[in-house]
């Protein structure tokens, strides 16, 4: 019996580390050659790593949302001998042996019903097993509870009474306030909620949020709002669609915009510029390449459309299409996305 350390390899040149994302394995899971590990992110690309050979896994490196350097060990595999054996047939879950039926239980015999004594409550609380006071119902209170709930903004009918009959008292009263919620007028049916769900932010949401906040911070931002009439271009585009073959991809608004940004920045060569801090340059860049947001399931992904100054409107709608539909299945490449 040995061991085999399955290293995360390079997974694109000038990568230091990677991201766990997801794994596909567990400690004790029998894999084949071949079956996936896990999927680790550089940059905005997801890369699966394969199992180079069969084994049985003795221990898995880190958690989804770490950082694995590139090299480190990443899974542990006990190899050869009855485990590999096992590996080797064709990958299935694992299922628990049959446990045989409990024998079915004996009839209840009849008994007089007993009543649960009934739960102590505290001022103010409504309990989930009582309706919640009635929207609209007078509630039942001394003169002096309802004068204070008054100066409080307290709407009575949302206070829980734990006196005789369902009395409020004043220690209910201030048990409501206390709770936060005077001054709350809630609709029939509905109640406060104050659950708070954490999601962890790994992989490509977290990528996202990190560039999303490196561009506010380094480029400049400007917002320019112009009226524009765009029947005559939606006519042209209604034309043209008719006019298509079969195997040209369908025009929306997107190619036609393209070509007005690239003719853009042929007249203002500083709006496709990069400032090199180190060097004190500026870049104008005479390709240009543009990124299209979309929407997938992962959040917002941006395929970049290279070379749109050598494209005309029917190759950047096509190359549109195929870009978007490759973000959206999640096979985009890291140049796709670059």
């Amino acid at each position: 019996m040995a061991e085999h350390v399955v290293k995360l390899p390079d997974v694109g040149e000038g990568v230091a580390e990677a991201e766990l994302v997801e794994w596909h394995v567990k400690v004790g899971d029998l894999v084949r050659e071949d079956d996936l590990l896990a999927d680790v992110m550089t940059d905005k690309a997801t890369v699966e790593i394969p199992s180079p050979v069969a084994g049985e896994v003795t221990w898995v490196g880190g958690e989804v949302g770490d950082t694995v350097a590139i090299g480190s060990a990443l899974v542990r595999l006990k190899v050869g001998g009855e485990g590999a054996a096992v590996a080797s047939e064709p990958k299935k879950k694992a299922q628990a042996e049959p446990k045989p039926s409990p024998p079915p239980p004996p009839e209840p015999v009849a008994a007089a019903p007993v009543s649960p004594p009934a739960p102590k409550r505290e001022p103010g609380a409504v309990r989930s097993s009582q309706p919640r006071p009635i929207f609209g119902a007078k509630p039942i209170a001394s003169p002096a509870v309802r004068l204070a709930a008054r100066e409080a903004g307290v709407d009575l009918r949302q206070v829980g009474g734990s006196g005789p009959g369902g009395r409020i008292t004043r220690e209910d009263l201030q048990a409501f306030i206390s709770q936060g919620t005077a001054g709350a007028v809630l609709a029939p049916g509905l109640v406060q909620r104050t659950e708070i769900t954490e999601v962890k932010v790994v992989g490509l949401r977290r990528r996202i949020a990190e560039k999303m906040a490196l561009a506010k911070a380094r480029i400049p931002h400007i917002t320019i709002v112009e009226e524009v009439n765009v029947t005559p271009l939606e006519d042209l585009r209604a034309v043209l669609n008719r006019r298509a073959r079969p195997d040209q991809a369908k025009l929306t608004l997107l190619p036609f915009l393209m070509r007005a940004m690239v003719k853009a920045v042929a007249e203002q060569p500083g709006l496709n510029a990069l400032f090199d801090d180190d060097a004190g340059i500026i870049r104008q860049h005479a390709g240009v390449h543009i990124g299209i947001a979309t929407q997938t399931p992962a959040g917002l992904v941006v395929p970049v459309v290279k070379h749109a100054e050598a494209r005309d409107i029917w190759n950047s709608a096509a190359e549109l299409a195929r870009l978007a539909e490759r973000a959206r299945d999640g096979t985009a490449t890291r140049e796709e996305l670059s």
